[in-house]
């Protein structure tokens, strides 16, 4: 596969990634806390999501070669 696809599809893997991250990053079960002026926000729920969805990908794109 020659090194431009391949910055290609990790190009497109990021989009990806972030417009996942922007649109459902506040997912139920997302760890936040908020204290004073201190605030910690951890998307657990969402970063499965989003393995799960990648590894379909590569599973798939794995399959197809």
């Amino acid at each position: 596969m020659p090194i431009g696809k391949v910055f290609i599809f990790i190009g497109i893997a990021f989009i990806l990634v972030g417009l996942l991250w922007t649109f459902i990053g506040k997912l139920p079960g997302d760890i936040s806390f908020k204290r004073g002026n201190f605030s910690f926000h951890f998307p657990i729920v969402t970063s499965i999501i989003i393995s799960i969805f990648l590894s379909m990908i590569l599973y798939i794109l794995g399959k197809i070669k």
